[in-house]
């Protein structure tokens, strides 16, 4: 039976759908007129009451009249967008003359939802005297419009990417209509995504599932799109942040929905003092902790307790914390020394306080016996090992600990470490959330990762990268950089060869070849991983004799008694900070960063494809290392990065269980062999000219068409031919160019 339309099989099933579950239905031309016409966008009435109902002997008519017109007066763009956010949340003020002071003033309701006003309409029409826009599904809350939705056909095989499209004209030709719309959702019956405005790449589009319901389409919209749900989206979990002074809006995924609902529960029971969550590199999981410290400050059942985030050093650099009040937060405390953190909580300061674990160097036992106190530890398979969490959990004895963590726990931890400090008894697996590698690429959130092993001549022996590296216990479950920066100076042989500069010279002009023929035709950008600081010096030095020395850049850290070789690449705080924001420009140099601890954790370049690796590593370091590349990425053309790639100078991937000493379950089918790929390559076009280059074999033009035409006329059939086809394009994506 073919399918419906649109608008009766998609459109008028969700309208109604959303009737059901609390919002009322307004015929569009009656609330164009509530507008004051198509160039408003506020249910002016309702707005009004509302806001009077919702601060008493704060607001009245006219001051509700006041805040409507700074709502239309808002501009059409990210920071304006940020305004009507924090009107929302409850964050910005109107003056009340009687009692001479500015008072913060509520626009929504967010403990008996009850009392809002719920609307939903449709062919919501709205005109900036230069281009009108005609969007399927509107939602306004207390008369706000605030929930955007675009539907297609289930027959549209390119449905939702069409959808997108509309949304990214919406922000381009009648910004005004965007200026206080926080979400959209796309759907065409199939799927239901969801995303946050401002925010239109395809890679901030998610997929929507909810746990505790079905994955029908009316399970999927009614469980989305409640009142309650939407309030709390609008209000806990959409985020904007500022990375090295450019802003962004993110709204966070099911599986960070899901994680917050499990550690709110679990520090609800006074019996349970710890928990472990894993959220795979690339997932988010630091917009996760900040969600969870926000929720545990604002609930009144916490008795204004302490939150203390520890992190590391790169997210302070790139100072997101230093602007958390852009999430709703009020003052933040970042310690600025071990001083400062003992005074902190010796003081019984309250809120947030973020900081390094290595502040906590020599800290008091007892200095805070308080029990609703609450540490969030990030990385935490590396930041809780030996005296540092020893002093740690002395000074902070009643204190709840939340470890979060990007990586599996690798097989020599289990039972000790951090499954013993964290790891949760009583839940399958020791871990309280878990969002695998696996999951994150199949939803999108992450792509998978190749590797290649370079040619032999230009890797090190392997005998000694075994002796001196793979083989040492020293180096088994190695888990930061720094510890592996330890061993490694220990293997004097293999750094050697590692430094040869011949070798250097070689591997130099091969990443130069390499990436002209390669990566940059593609648009993305390459990190060159070398194992020391020097190491890097001299692969800048090499690099510029075959590609243009502004190609390149070196990000090293400083050290005393450094050399002027070192010396002369230093960077200053500020010409850091822009050559991160100029990397994550595809349109800006530099094309590649060469590092070797630096911008390995915390840093987020959705553009890096490539990693030439010459510097041994393994475990964790190394799956946090190469989950840089792993970001999803779409360029200005829709142009979609289809995995991340790792070309390998040292050989680590010869030998890939005994590099990643995890559970095979935790990592299997996630990182892959590039022969692999190709080898399904050739699969693929054998299957496709034996089964649908003969459809039409020994017809020529119109007698063919009509052959494939015949053959195509069945809807299952062109899905069929449609996935095939889709897996064969991405390989040959992958793979090219390549002379293969």
């Amino acid at each position: 039976m073919p399918l419906g339309g649109e608008r009766s099989t998609v459109q008028n099933p969700f309208i109604r759908y959303a009737t059901e579950t609390g919002w009322q239905y307004i015929d569009p031309k009656k609330l164009e007129i509530s507008r004051g016409g198509v160039e408003g966008l506020i249910h002016r009435q309702v707005f009004i009451n509302q806001l009077q109902k919702l601060n008493p002997g704060v607001v009245d008519h006219l001051r509700a009249e006041e805040v409507l017109k700074r709502l239309e007066r808002i501009p059409p763009n990210i920071e304006g967008n940020l305004q009507a956010w924090e009107y929302l949340k409850g964050l910005r003020t109107v003056y009340v003359e009687t009692e001479k002071r500015e008072r913060n003033i509520r626009l929504l309701e967010l403990d008996k939802w009850q009392a809002n006003t719920f609307q939903v309409t449709d062919e919501f029409t709205f005109t900036n005297g230069t281009y009108t826009i005609r969007a399927d599904i509107v939602f306004l809350i207390n008369g706000i419009p605030l929930l955007l939705v675009e539907t297609k056909s289930a027959s549209e095989i390119e449905g939702i990417a069409k959808a997108l499209d509309q949304l990214r004209r919406y922000h381009r030709e009648a910004p005004g209509l965007m200026a206080l719309e926080q979400i959209y959702c796309l759907t065409h019956l199939v799927r239901f995504y969801y995303g946050t405005t401002w925010s239109l790449s395809r890679k901030n589009l998610f997929n929507w599932r909810d746990e505790s319901g079905g994955q029908d389409f009316e399970s999927m919209v009614k469980s989305f799109i409640h009142p309650q749900r939407v309030l709390r989206v609008l209000t806990d979990l959409i985020m904007f942040v500022r990375r090295d002074d450019e802003l962004s809006k993110v709204i966070l995924r099911p599986h960070q929905m899901r994680a917050i609902g499990r550690v709110l529960n679990r520090v609800l029971d006074p019996e349970k003092k710890r928990g472990l969550v894993w959220h795979t590199q690339g997932s988010g999981k630091t917009y996760t902790m900040i969600t969870v410290a926000k929720k545990l400050i604002e609930n009144p059942r916490f008795n204004n307790p302490t939150v203390l985030m520890l992190v590391d050093r790169n997210e302070l650099e790139q100072q997101l914390f230093a602007n958390l009040s852009a999430c709703g937060f009020g003052m933040v405390e970042i310690t600025r020394s071990k001083r400062h953190l003992q005074e902190l909580l010796a003081s019984d300061r309250r809120g947030l306080i973020v900081s390094m674990i290595h502040k906590f160097d020599d800290i008091p036992a007892n200095i805070n016996c308080r029990d609703n106190i609450f540490v969030l530890i990030d990385e935490a398979h590396r930041t809780t090992g030996g005296n540092l969490g020893n002093y740690l959990m002395g000074a902070l004895p009643n204190a709840t600990y939340i470890g979060f963590t990007g990586t599996p726990i690798d097989r020599i931890s289990h039972g000790k470490g951090t499954f013993k400090v964290f790891g949760c008894d009583d839940l399958p697996h020791g871990y309280l959330d878990k969002y695998s590698i696996a999951e994150s690429i199949e939803d999108g959130t992450t792509v998978p990762l190749h590797y290649s092993l370079a040619p032999n001549e230009l890797r090190v022996d392997r005998e000694t990268l075994e002796e001196e590296f793979l083989n040492l216990a020293a180096a088994e479950g190695v888990s930061d950089i720094e510890e592996l920066n330890k061993v490694l100076e220990k293997a004097v042989t293999l750094k050697n060869m590692l430094k040869n500069r011949e070798r250097v010279e070689a591997i130099a002009a091969y990443v130069a070849r390499h990436y002209r023929d390669y990566i940059e035709p593609l648009g993305y950008k390459a990190f060159l991983v070398a194992v020391d600081r020097e190491a890097c010096t001299l692969y800048k030095k090499a690099l510029d004799k075959y590609l243009p020395p502004e190609y390149s850049a070196v990000v090293i850290s400083r050290a005393q008694n450094d050399p002027p070789e070192l010396t002369r690449y230093y960077l200053s705080e500020n010409e850091e900070k822009e050559i991160r924001k100029a990397f994550r420009n595809p349109n800006e140099l530099p094309k590649i960063l060469i590092v070797t601890e630096k911008l390995l954790t915390g840093y987020d370049a959705p553009v890096l494809y490539c990693m030439y690796l010459d510097k041994p590593m393994r475990d964790h370091v190394l799956l946090q290392a190469i989950s840089r590349v792993n970001r999803p990425y779409e360029d200005e053309n829709g142009h979609q990065k289809p995995a991340g790639f790792v070309l390998d100078f040292v050989g680590i991937f010869e030998n890939l269980e005994k590099a990643l000493a995890f559970d095979s379950k935790d990592i299997e089918g996630t990182i892959i062999d590039f022969e692999i790929l190709k080898n399904r390559f050739q699969e693929l076009m054998a299957e496709g000219r034996n089964k649908y280059l003969a459809i039409f074999s020994g017809y020529k033009q119109d007698k063919a068409a009509e052959k494939a035409l015949e053959h195509f006329r069945e809807h299952k059939t062109r899905q069929e031919y449609y996935i095939f086809f889709k897996e064969l394009a991405n390989l040959f994506e992958i793979i090219s160019p390549d002379p293969f």
